[in-house]
């Protein structure tokens, strides 16, 4: 579930290779180095399978990296996020169980055993690094929680809590990251909510996939509640425009997940960083006591009014305006363009390929840096059982050029249909 942006800027996307299932090894180059590159993410890995979003999908996830193990080509392999799932929880269900985030870890890596075995397998063979950094839905499972079950992993993580951008060895001009510190719904939020749940960092993204979780559990109900219409008083305060704004899509949720249980239920049971409470959907909504009257919210009070302060804790290099971000909802590539104002267009950045994750959407394109020089974008897709586009089950691999002057650095993107290698794009260039 992803809250973007559709941005206006020069980049023309690469040509797609039409999937085949003649047989293929993606990670071979020809030759005896070791030197390639493989980029998955959102595996979105749950302690339950009941509700978990990958089940399905997990014996084929199992075979792939057994294929990835013994690819004597193979040089790193990056997990970009969304590795364990601590959001994709049904607003009902207490989360730990009672227990605590170390020990949900540990059940999200029993569960899907095959693999978190195969990542060990690897791991402990040791020819292969195996990076790991935090997305949104692991925003705040921390580095111990993480090297409890996958001992001796590589994490990159960045002094605030939930980011990490990686550069593979040998390789600064790429780098990767998950993508959602540019998403105001999924980004860590350090400052609301302070006076309820101290030192927490979870965004209005975790609240909306718990109701979302919910509405999948309760058989995808189709019938929405009727939400209080909010008028504005005219007085132009920006403030309340925002507040406004955000309301907007907050009443996009409910509607998209149209869970049965009565706005002021108290459902939502926390118990999860620093929240101990249980919340209702009311207290999630913007509300206004007297028609034309100020907008208020409960939860995330103010929350329209820090989002650069936000930007700036999260490390966010070209900052957005609040009425972009809050209003980048509504549409599919707002993340994906973020590489290009972030990394490519930005004069104080050399990269000139950035992988993400996040959207669930897997593509590749080229872009121009501000210097002039062809830039390459790809997005690492998901392994979730039922995506919101036709396939799911997909990696990313790297090829670096040589030192050769007319060798290529390559990016090419994969999916593992029916346990088949397809490739769905690839681009290449040389820096």
């Amino acid at each position: 579930m992803m809250w973007c942006l559709s941005v206006i800027i020069s980049c023309k996307k690469s040509d797609p290779v039409v999937p085949t299932n003649q047989a293929i090894n993606p990670f071979n180059n020809g030759g005896n180095d070791r030197n390639m590159i493989v980029v998955i993410s959102d595996l979105h890995l749950g302690a339950d399978l009941t509700y978990s979003e990958c089940n399905q999908n997990l014996a084929s996830l199992e075979k792939l990296l057994k294929q990835i193990k013994v690819a004597p080509n193979v040089k790193e392999l990056v997990i970009a996020g969304d590795l364990i799932d601590e959001w994709f929880v049904p607003a009902t269900v207490n989360t730990f169980e009672g227990s605590n985030q170390a020990d949900f870890a540990h059940r999200v890596a029993t569960t899907n055993a095959v693999v978190f075995d195969a990542l060990n397998s690897i791991i402990h063979e040791g020819k292969i690094v195996v990076t790991y950094l935090p997305g949104n839905h692991d925003l705040v499972i921390t580095a111990p929680d993480i090297e409890s079950v996958l001992p001796g992993i590589n994490q990159s993580r960045e002094t605030s809590l939930g980011l990490g951008t990686y550069s593979p060895v040998n390789c600064p001009k790429i780098i990767i990251e998950h993508g959602h510190r540019y998403d105001f719904f999924c980004a860590p939020d350090p400052i609301s909510n302070q006076d309820i749940a101290t030192g927490t960092i979870l965004p209005p993204g975790y609240f909306y996939t718990r109701i979302a979780a919910l509405w999948v559990k309760q058989g995808l109900p189709s019938t929405p509640h009727t939400i209080p219409i909010l008028t504005l008083d005219g007085s132009g305060s920006e403030s309340q425009d925002l507040l406004f704004l955000y309301w907007k899509d907050w009443v996009g949720v409910t509607y998209s997940y149209p869970i049965t249980n009565a706005f002021d239920e108290n459902i939502i049971v926390t118990n999860v960083n620093g929240f101990t409470g249980t919340y209702s959907v009311n207290d999630l909504l913007p509300f206004q006591t007297n028609p034309y009257g100020l907008i208020d919210v409960t939860l995330f009070k103010g929350i329209q009014d820090n989002w650069e302060a936000r930007q700036t804790l999260n490390n966010v290099a070209v900052h957005m305006s609040s009425t972009i971000a809050i209003d980048s909802t509504s549409a599919d590539t707002w993340t994906d363009q973020q590489a290009v104002i972030q990394y490519f267009t930005n004069p104080d950045s050399d990269k000139r390929i950035v992988v993400f994750g996040h959207t669930h959407k897997p593509l590749i394109f080229a872009a121009l840096s501000n210097d002039n020089k062809k830039c390459i974008y790809a997005n690492s897709g998901t392994w979730i059982d039922h995506n919101s586009v036709p396939t799911t089950m997909h990696f990313v691999v790297i090829t670096p050029q040589s030192n050769d002057a007319s060798s290529q650095t390559f990016v090419k993107l994969y999916n593992f249909k029916d346990e088949v290698v397809n490739k769905m794009a690839e681009d290449s260039l040389r820096y």
